[in-house]
């Protein structure tokens, strides 16, 4: 928190609320706290006395009610000591003997002409940092963070940027400059996790902290336009606030006096106003809910939907299949699931709004469906149309493609109702009532937070207390605490919950109206208090910054907003040890590196835990799967005991052994055994102490995003241009009557390969995943010219291949779907090898072997007497290979020979060639002829004239 920030702060408390004490560290979200911290520690009230410290600690002033402390590596009680009977609560500060000190410092540069992201990363030391790196402000390193980073560069320090989805690794890009590494990474919204990592490099006794932070494709703020007027919630209420479920530093809160939207943690903001003249002053001040994505803001005001865009604000109705009145709320999916697969759909909702009889699904386009009414839930679970039914609440589960629905029911309703519980799922439209039935006063509002977990774990609260259902409605029952039965209001003063607070490491807070909050974790019954953090006059609200850590955003009365950073994980250390809570175990490993991972046929996955404990605890691994029964596992387990402690380590395989060669129907059988599970593996016990939670994961079967091309084919060197080519109607498969014209689109069939007449060809195919490189194809895969030729062949006969029967043809298979199109007449639905006298009968084995693949030297032959353009499509064949159709395109360009001519040319030309003769030999006879009496006439006349000179 900046010292401006706390300077608002204190002058604001320094006049209302009762007394309290905290504590800060230079270091940002509390990252370091250790031996090496310099720990702030301050009072708020009028009773303080001096600081109550160990002697393991040094305070600087004791008696001022702003000092400093350093202690040594323990755990330490500090408490300040006031005048007066009452005395102040103690903390029981944990401070580690860590030798990371420094931290990694970034900024983002945005590149939107080549979507990339500029990383520009540095090394700071938080104890001599600026203050505007603390405040994460800076524009570049200061002189000291620019020494220290040129200093351990010289030791070999490089940072280095790792993606948690796809596992991908960046390095920098250019050496060190101005004590700066830059990585450029591609603007993404789907790989958005990530971390900076370093080398194992020690400068003065100390490491670099590794620093966790969310990147993605930039969303920006609405810009608030002039003249427009503020949006808020009733006076007197509480904070209403949303954030993104995958970009939590992407956030919207709505206070007394305005709306603020932040992108960065509430670093900056932007205040959200409507435009005159849309809305009542009492509707501008009636927001009840607010719901954000990435380019829309929700507001429901008096039972009625808004839309705040970046060009428009505008009321939801009718024209968007929505009712114009009487919605009861609004929500949006709580977890982050970057990707799943989808069997029976195309989309799965972003938001779902609904009435006290309807309910309606959002999608991304801003199109609403109404997916079900209370009387088709009436049928569906066989109530009475005597007896009450209405939509009591709906929440997204954990599960990346689910939603629930809580009704309520009731006969007389004048003194309590039941609340059931259903969930839907979006991809198999199927509706599941749940084992689960609630008895609450008639006028309860039960409100619904599902957990991060692989069963759908769920609490609930109304005013005064939390209800937990663990283990798929196995275990439910209602959350205690030390006193009171579970009744956090008469421990909190009467006040009445106000919001839980859930993060991935399985933390919950439960926050109350005035400030007092209660800490859990998931599957834990009971609740413990936490040390006052806030004055009870000052409304705040829970969020995520872009590390992940938690914060507090306050609200003053004088309409400003400030983020203050909570060290939730310090606090709940303290009051566990003081409660002397222990986790049951020491340690708990596992080899899980991905939230989702895919499988397609063939494919397994292979996971090993392993957890440590004391001796004679009795501690196991539970795996607990939950969706569709389409996965089997296998476990291995190992044992080992040594010195006291027990080793336990579990090796789990998922897989599937099912056969899809030659069965009647191919693609269901395939729509059966697809599906997502998600799978949850954890220790037997747990405790509020316990550093991590139960691992859950999302294992998808079936297609994703592979894809296959055939090696050596180029999609860009060579012409720039679309051409026209002819094929003889005599090369075509079914003979037509007239030559073809064949357009060649190069941007669709890439670069031909250009072969000599007399090379033979194997497609080499190779799989892909996204622009993953991830095998070559090895299974059998067909070929065919999908303009049409048939004038090729292969150089392997069904006898050569080893065929016991006579193996399956294209001629063959167009005869037997003889109305089908020639791409579907044959494929892995229909595939039956020749290698068994059970399957196919007996032919001539001497016909080409039509079937390619990477071992088996079959290779396509070419014409001898004519050139051509060939364009293949490939496709695999193999049942048992991958869920994807695969198929791919590549063209061949045949050289070397000479054309044969055209028989009518040649006898034309023979008969142009005998005319031209015949010609010629009348017209030389005819010549001679005339120079032969020519001859004969002078040699006449020259006798004659030789007798009459006798």
């Amino acid at each position: 928190m900046s010292a401006q920030g706390v300077a608002v702060l204190l002058s604001w408390l320094s006049c209302c609320g009762s007394a309290l004490w905290r504590y800060y560290t230079t270091s940002p979200a509390y990252t370091i706290f250790s031996s090496r911290s310099t720990i702030r520690i301050e009072y708020e009230g009028t009773s303080f006395s001096e600081w109550h410290v160990p002697g393991p600690c040094s305070v600087k002033n004791k008696s001022s009610p702003t000092t400093e402390l350093r202690c040594s590596p323990g755990i330490h009680s500090v408490r300040p000591i006031v005048t007066g009977p009452d005395s102040e609560e103690e903390r029981y500060l944990s401070v580690d003997s860590s030798h990371n000190c420094f931290l990694w410092y970034y900024k983002f540069i945005n590149f939107f002409h080549n979507l990339t992201q500029v990383v520009v990363v540095w090394v700071y030391d938080p104890e001599n940092a600026d203050p505007s790196e603390l405040q994460a402000t800076a524009s570049e390193p200061s002189l000291n963070s620019i020494i220290l980073s040129k200093q351990l560069a010289t030791l070999g320090q490089e940072p280095v940027i790792h993606t948690f989805v796809k596992g991908k690794v960046y390095f920098p890009h250019r050496k060190m400059r101005n004590g700066t590494w830059h990585i450029s990474l591609p603007m993404t919204i789907n790989d958005v996790i990530k971390e900076i990592k370093g080398n194992k490099v020690v400068f003065q006794d100390c490491f670099i902290e590794g620093f966790l932070f969310l990147l993605t494709f930039p969303f920006l703020t609405m810009p608030e336009v002039p003249g427009s007027l503020p949006l808020s919630s009733p006076p007197g209420s509480q904070l209403i606030s949303h954030w993104d479920s995958c970009l939590p530093s992407f956030a919207i809160v709505v206070t007394n006096a305005e709306t603020f939207q932040t992108n960065d943690s509430f670093r900056t903001w932007t205040r959200i106003r409507v435009p005159p003249n849309i809305l009542t002053d009492d509707e501008r001040h009636s927001v009840s809910q607010v719901n954000l994505s990435q380019d829309k803001i929700f507001f429901l005001i008096n039972g009625t939907v808004y839309m705040k865009s970046f060009t428009a604000f505008k009321r939801l109705g009718r024209k968007e299949n929505l009712p114009e009145s009487g919605i009861v709320g609004i929500t949006s999916r709580k977890w982050c699931w970057i990707k799943s697969l989808l069997k029976a759909t195309k989309q799965i909702s972003s938001i779902a709004i609904w009435t006290r009889n309807e309910v309606y699904l959002g999608y991304t386009s801003l199109k609403f469906v109404k997916i079900v009414t209370i009387e088709r839930l009436r049928i569906l679970l066989n109530i009475s149309p005597v007896a009450t039914l209405a939509v009591h609440n709906v929440a997204y589960t954990g599960h990346p493609l689910e939603f629930a629905l809580l009704l309520h029911y009731c006969v007389t309703c004048n003194v309590i109702k039941k609340i059931y519980l259903l969930i839907y799922n979006e991809d198999l439209r199927h509706w599941a009532p749940q084992d689960f039935e609630l008895v609450v006063a008639i006028d309860s509002l039960m409100i619904p937070y599902f957990l991060h977990s692989a069963a759908p774990d769920v609490i609930l609260h109304d005013k005064h207390r939390i209800y937990y259902c663990y283990h798929n409605f196995k275990d439910t029952g209602v959350l205690q605490t030390p006193t009171e039965f579970g009744n956090l209001s008469r421990l909190s003063n009467d006040s009445i919950i106000h919001d839980v607070f859930i993060d991935y490491y399985g933390n919950i807070v439960v926050k109350m109206e005035n400030n007092i909050m209660f800490y859990f974790k998931v599957d834990i019954r009971d609740a413990i208090k936490l040390p006052v953090w806030i004055n009870s006059s000052i409304k705040s609200s829970f969020f995520q910054s872009t590390s992940g850590e938690v914060y507090l955003l306050n609200a003053f009365a004088n309409g400003t907003i400030q983020p203050q950073e909570y060290p939730l994980r310090l606090e709940a250390q303290s009051v566990t040890f003081k409660a002397k809570e222990y986790c049951p175990f020491m340690a708990f490993y596992h080899n899980i590196s991905h939230y989702i991972y895919i499988l397609d046929k063939g494919q397994n996955l292979s996971v090993w835990v392993q957890i440590v404990y004391p001796e004679n605890i009795g501690l196991y691994v539970i795996v607990e799967l939950y969706g569709p029964k389409i996965l089997q596992k296998k476990e291995h387990i190992q044992y080992e005991i040594a010195l006291g402690y027990c080793t336990k380590t579990m090796t789990v395989t998922f897989f599937q052994t099912v056969n899809y060669e030659a069965v009647d129907d191919y693609f269901l059988l395939q729509y059966e055994n697809m599906g997502v599970v998600l799978v949850g593996i954890g220790p037997s016990e747990y405790a509020k102490t316990c550093p991590i939670v139960p691992k859950v994961i999302q294992i998808a079967v079936g297609c994703d995003s592979k894809y296959i091309v055939v090696k050596g084919f180029n999609q860009t060197k060579c012409f720039q241009h679309d051409f026209y080519y002819i094929i003889e109607k005599s090369y075509l498969r079914h003979r037509p009557s007239e030559n073809l014209k064949v357009k060649y689109d190069r941007k669709k069939y890439g670069c031909p390969l250009r072969l000599h007449y007399r090379e033979k060809f194997q497609p080499l195919i190779q799989l892909y995943d996204e622009d993953s490189y991830i095998e070559d194809v090895e299974v059998n895969f067909i070929v065919w010219e999908i303009h049409g030729r048939d004038d090729y062949s292969y150089n392997n006969t069904m006898k050569m291949s080893g065929c016991l029967n006579e193996a399956q043809t294209w001629k063959s298979m167009t005869e037997l779907n003889k109305d089908v199109p020639l791409k579907l007449v044959w494929g892995p639905e229909n595939y039956k090898h020749c290698f068994s006298y059970a399957i196919g009968k007996p032919g001539d084995l001497d016909q080409p072997y039509e079937i390619i693949n990477k071992s088996n030297q079959n290779h396509l032959v070419w014409p001898l007497d004519h050139r051509g353009m060939y364009v293949f499509r490939v496709k695999i064949l193999d049942p048992n290979y991958s869920f994807c159709p695969l198929t791919a395109v590549f063209a061949i360009e045949i050289y070397g020979m000479t054309s044969s001519p055209s028989g009518y040319l040649v006898a034309s030309l023979l008969f142009l060639l005998t005319l031209l003769f015949c010609s010629i030999l009348v017209l030389s006879y005819f010549h001679y002829m005339r120079i032969y009496r020519q001859y004969i006439s002078a040699s006449i006349y020259k006798n004659a004239r030789r007798q009459k000179n006798n």
